[in-house]
Protein backbone atom coordinates (compact mmCIF):
# COMPACT_ATOMS: atom_id res chain seq x y z
CA UNK A 1 0.00 0.00 0.00
CA UNK A 2 1.57 3.09 -1.04
CA UNK A 3 1.78 5.71 1.99
CA UNK A 4 -0.68 8.77 2.49
CA UNK A 5 1.01 12.32 1.49
CA UNK A 6 -0.03 12.98 5.22
CA UNK A 7 2.26 10.02 6.29
CA UNK A 8 4.86 11.74 4.07
CA UNK A 9 4.81 14.63 5.98
CA UNK A 10 5.13 12.71 9.55
CA UNK A 11 7.90 11.12 8.24
CA UNK A 12 9.49 13.90 7.38
CA UNK A 13 9.02 15.72 10.82
CA UNK A 14 10.12 12.69 12.23
CA UNK A 15 13.54 12.74 9.99
CA UNK A 16 13.73 16.69 10.82
CA UNK A 17 12.55 15.60 14.87
CA UNK A 18 15.62 13.09 15.02
CA UNK A 19 17.91 15.23 13.08
CA UNK A 20 17.75 18.01 15.74
CA UNK A 21 18.21 15.56 18.87
CA UNK A 22 21.27 14.23 17.10
CA UNK A 23 22.43 17.80 16.24
CA UNK A 24 21.99 18.44 20.49
CA UNK A 25 23.29 15.32 21.70
CA UNK A 26 25.13 15.72 24.17
CA UNK A 27 24.39 19.92 24.83
CA UNK A 28 22.18 21.48 27.13
CA UNK A 29 20.10 22.44 23.83
CA UNK A 30 16.92 20.65 23.33
CA UNK A 31 14.17 21.55 20.89
CA UNK A 32 12.18 23.59 22.80
CA UNK A 33 15.26 25.80 23.76
CA UNK A 34 16.46 26.35 20.50
CA UNK A 35 13.28 27.30 19.69
CA UNK A 36 13.12 30.21 22.12
CA UNK A 37 16.90 30.92 21.09
CA UNK A 38 15.85 31.42 17.29
CA UNK A 39 12.56 33.32 18.53
CA UNK A 40 15.10 35.66 20.49
CA UNK A 41 17.13 35.50 17.30
CA UNK A 42 14.61 36.69 15.41
CA UNK A 43 12.86 39.31 18.07
CA UNK A 44 15.63 40.45 19.63
CA UNK A 45 15.35 41.02 23.24
CA UNK A 46 12.43 40.57 24.41
CA UNK A 47 10.25 40.47 27.93
CA UNK A 48 9.53 37.10 29.40
CA UNK A 49 5.81 37.98 28.79
CA UNK A 50 6.63 38.75 25.43
CA UNK A 51 8.38 35.07 24.78
CA UNK A 52 6.10 33.15 26.28
CA UNK A 53 2.88 34.27 24.27
CA UNK A 54 5.45 33.71 21.05
CA UNK A 55 6.60 30.73 22.46
CA UNK A 56 2.77 29.75 23.13
CA UNK A 57 4.00 28.46 26.75
CA UNK A 58 2.80 29.76 30.29
CA UNK A 59 4.74 32.21 31.95
CA UNK A 60 5.90 29.30 34.20
CA UNK A 61 7.51 27.60 31.77
CA UNK A 62 9.05 30.39 29.77
CA UNK A 63 10.47 30.95 33.42
CA UNK A 64 11.82 27.78 33.58
CA UNK A 65 12.91 27.88 30.21
CA UNK A 66 14.92 30.96 30.57
CA UNK A 67 16.50 30.03 33.87
CA UNK A 68 18.54 27.20 31.89
CA UNK A 69 19.46 29.14 29.30
CA UNK A 70 20.86 31.61 31.38
CA UNK A 71 22.65 28.86 33.25
CA UNK A 72 23.54 27.29 30.02
CA UNK A 73 24.94 30.37 29.27
CA UNK A 74 22.89 31.18 25.94
CA UNK A 75 20.51 34.08 27.47
CA UNK A 76 21.12 36.86 29.94
CA UNK A 77 18.87 39.11 32.04
CA UNK A 78 19.33 42.78 31.66
CA UNK A 79 16.84 45.71 32.68
CA UNK A 80 14.28 46.76 31.18
CA UNK A 81 15.06 50.49 29.47
CA UNK A 82 11.77 51.37 30.38
CA UNK A 83 9.99 49.28 32.66
CA UNK A 84 11.51 48.94 36.01
CA UNK A 85 9.49 46.14 36.79
CA UNK A 86 10.70 44.37 33.52
CA UNK A 87 13.95 42.39 32.61
CA UNK A 88 14.84 41.89 28.76
CA UNK A 89 16.08 38.36 27.86
CA UNK A 90 18.66 38.15 25.42
CA UNK A 91 21.27 35.95 23.57
CA UNK A 92 24.99 36.01 24.96
CA UNK A 93 27.64 36.59 22.57
CA UNK A 94 28.10 32.93 22.40
CA UNK A 95 24.46 32.37 21.75
CA UNK A 96 24.97 34.63 18.97
CA UNK A 97 28.13 32.38 17.48
CA UNK A 98 25.33 29.23 17.85
CA UNK A 99 22.91 31.05 16.31
CA UNK A 100 24.69 32.13 12.95
CA UNK A 101 26.42 28.32 12.96
CA UNK A 102 22.84 27.13 13.37
CA UNK A 103 21.40 29.60 10.24
CA UNK A 104 24.29 28.81 8.28
CA UNK A 105 23.41 24.76 8.78
CA UNK A 106 20.15 25.28 8.39
CA UNK A 107 21.17 27.40 4.70
CA UNK A 108 22.90 24.02 3.78
CA UNK A 109 20.25 21.53 4.57
CA UNK A 110 17.95 23.68 2.39
CA UNK A 111 19.68 23.85 0.13
CA UNK A 112 20.78 19.69 0.01
CA UNK A 113 16.65 19.18 0.20
CA UNK A 114 16.04 21.88 -2.66
CA UNK A 115 18.50 19.99 -4.91
CA UNK A 116 16.90 16.77 -4.21
CA UNK A 117 13.74 18.11 -6.16
CA UNK A 118 14.64 18.35 -10.15
CA UNK A 119 15.03 22.08 -10.82
CA UNK A 120 11.57 22.21 -13.18
CA UNK A 121 9.76 20.76 -10.43
CA UNK A 122 11.14 23.06 -7.78
CA UNK A 123 8.43 26.13 -8.10
CA UNK A 124 5.68 23.83 -7.93
CA UNK A 125 7.34 21.91 -4.64
CA UNK A 126 7.08 25.03 -2.99
CA UNK A 127 3.85 26.18 -4.24
CA UNK A 128 2.29 23.18 -2.95
CA UNK A 129 3.99 23.16 0.48
CA UNK A 130 2.81 26.62 1.07
CA UNK A 131 -0.61 25.53 0.45
CA UNK A 132 -0.43 22.56 2.43
CA UNK A 133 1.30 24.58 5.12
CA UNK A 134 -1.69 27.33 5.05
CA UNK A 135 -4.27 25.15 4.65
CA UNK A 136 -3.27 23.06 8.15
CA UNK A 137 -3.02 26.65 9.55
CA UNK A 138 -6.30 27.05 9.09
CA UNK A 139 -7.60 24.10 9.72
CA UNK A 140 -5.75 24.24 13.25
CA UNK A 141 -7.16 27.59 14.18
CA UNK A 142 -10.59 26.74 12.93
CA UNK A 143 -10.53 23.66 15.56
CA UNK A 144 -9.16 25.68 18.41
CA UNK A 145 -11.70 28.42 18.10
CA UNK A 146 -14.74 25.45 17.45
CA UNK A 147 -12.83 23.87 20.48
CA UNK A 148 -12.97 26.88 22.75
CA UNK A 149 -16.00 28.26 22.05
CA UNK A 150 -17.61 24.63 22.65
CA UNK A 151 -15.75 24.68 26.26
CA UNK A 152 -17.11 28.29 26.55
CA UNK A 153 -21.04 27.03 25.83
CA UNK A 154 -20.08 24.12 28.32
CA UNK A 155 -18.60 27.10 31.21
CA UNK A 156 -21.84 28.97 30.42
CA UNK A 157 -24.25 26.00 30.63
CA UNK A 158 -23.01 25.07 34.00
CA UNK A 159 -23.44 28.18 35.16
CA UNK A 160 -26.95 28.74 33.62
CA UNK A 161 -27.75 24.92 35.80
CA UNK A 162 -26.05 26.32 38.58
CA UNK A 163 -28.17 29.25 39.51
CA UNK A 164 -31.25 27.16 38.77
CA UNK A 165 -30.18 24.49 40.69
CA UNK A 166 -30.16 21.71 37.79
CA UNK A 167 -27.74 19.02 38.26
Amino acid sequence: MEPLFVDRLLQITDLFQKDMARAFAGTDLTPTRVHLLWVLQHTGPSTQQTLAALCEVTPRNITALVDALEGSGHVRRTPHPSDRRAVLVELTPAAVETMARMQEEHAQLNETLTNAIAPDDRAAVERGLTAVAAHLENLVTSAASAQGQTQTQAQAQAQAQAQDGTP
